[in-house]
């Protein structure tokens, strides 16, 4: 995992760096401390430094635009404070069409272009890292949707990823929920889900494994499969103490964008006097979609769901939310709620760490991983545990080997919001483990 990683080059020498400042000054630039200009300046008086961000747009799957929107402000927003460390941001967008082709291009137009990161991304295919591997350019919290974000050492998520999200949510309905069915896609990453799933269940003090229900991840309706996860969910069979139990059956589903098509079938059956609370996973459910839904008069309120980071009403998210009001220009795109934007903007926060600690004329790709695989510190203002990739940092489960933020949030819909559950963070590491 660690051997393909490359050399960084030097650093720029501490000569070089006092001719810059000498000169900055003499030209009548006033540098301000952290900053390299003042605020409003046309520039930073280091070289720029070019970044992607890229995810789907404008597709019939799923769609992302706001990460790249989300992006695209904080570059606005970094310029407008004289750049990151007096370097200016630059910021490319790539709309990669939910294809592993389009996936593979957007990072061949990263290299291309001379990006020194891809940051705050989204796919759901690897195919992006070969090329970034090629090129030896770093991958900064991307999603959390492919393997290879887990694997490549290249890769520094900021995120669990599904995995964390799914053990998570075994952990969260353990305690509230009688029996359990997990609506997941019939495919071999579906196949994951229920063994994660069920650790998190047995982590939580219940040995009885979720009822597994297949779905295709491309379906118009999910009626039959809406009634098998009630009906199962309910089942007096779940354990010999059932019939004393008066806690409710609970519907899981984790099916990405196709959660909410199954929720409008499940919604639709017809009552049939079972207890049943239905939960799911953010990025399956978020606050766009409690909106968009009837709020409290929808179908979510009352939902258990399990995410990476503080509900969006926290204050830890003041920062995001003023530099969308200021630096957005209104755009549509952005939802401060949505975990893709959350999850950009976390990713930038780490690249802001990483470049101010570099505390160098030039940042090069190399530069900034060789920092990150030292074990650099990144903290995010709370919205994460702090940040650290070094090898004795990383969870080093089968499979996703290069998680080192095993945190996940527990909240739950009230009044039509997504609000927490229980106190700050929960950490699924054991979880995981048990599960690979």
């Amino acid at each position: 995992m660690t051997g393909w990683r490359r050399s960084s080059t030097p650093r720029p020498s501490k000569t070089r760096r006092r001719a810059a400042f000498t000169s900055a000054v003499a030209a009548g630039m006033s540098l301000v401390a952290g900053c390299g200009v003042l605020p409003g300046d046309t520039g930073g008086s280091r070289e720029p430094v070019t970044v992607m961000t890229f995810a789907p747009e404008e597709t019939k799957a799923t769609n992302m635009p706001g990460m790249m929107a989300m992006a695209k402000a904080y570059e606005r927003w970094a310029d407008a404070r004289g750049g990151i460390d007096g370097h200016d941001l630059r910021v490319i967008t790539c709309n990669e069409g939910n294809t592993p082709q389009g996936a593979a291009n957007c990072a061949r137009r990263a290299v291309k272009e001379g990006a020194v990161a891809v940051v705050g991304s989204y796919s759901q295919y690897g195919s992006f890292m070969a090329p970034l591997e090629a090129a030896g350019i770093p991958f900064i919290g991307g999603y959390g949707m492919s393997g290879e974000e887990f694997t490549s050492y290249l890769s520094y998520p900021v995120n669990g990823g599904q995995p964390a999200l799914v053990a998570g949510n075994g952990r969260q309905l353990a305690d509230y929920c009688a029996g359990v069915s997990l609506v997941r896609p019939d495919s071999i990453n579906g196949d994951d889900l229920v063994q994660l799933l069920n650790s998190g269940l047995e982590e939580g003090s219940r040995d009885i494994p979720s009822a597994d229900i297949l779905a295709a991840d491309d379906a118009t309706e999910y009626t039959e499969q809406a009634k098998q996860a009630r009906r199962r969910a309910a089942e007096p069979t779940w354990t010999s103490t059932a019939s004393s139990d008066t806690r409710p059956g609970c519907v899981t589903a984790a099916l990405g964008d196709r959660t909410e098509t199954f929720f409008d079938s499940f919604r639709r059956l017809p009552e049939d006097g079972r207890h049943i609370r239905i939960s799911s996973v953010i990025g399956s459910v978020g606050q766009p979609l409690v909106d968009r839904t009837g709020g409290r008069k929808g179908p979510f309120e009352g939902a258990y769901i399990t995410g990476w980071y503080p509900d969006a009403n926290d204050e830890r998210w003041d920062g995001m939310r003023k530099v969308v009001t200021e630096h957005a220009f209104h755009d549509d795109r952005i939802d401060p709620a949505d975990a893709g934007v959350q999850t950009t903007w976390i990713a930038y926060t780490v690249l802001e760490r990483v470049i101010r600690a570099l505390d160098s004329d030039a940042i090069t790709p190399g530069r900034i991983s060789h920092a990150l695989d030292q074990g650099l510190e990144v903290t995010t203002d709370g919205l994460t545990p702090p940040l650290r990739w070094g090898y004795e940092n990383m969870l080093g489960a089968p499979g996703y080997p290069r998680i080192v933020n095993r945190s996940v949030t527990f909240q739950v819909v009230r009044d039509g919001r997504l609000v927490a559950q229980g106190k700050d963070f929960v950490d699924v590491g054991t979880t995981l483990m048990d599960a690979a």
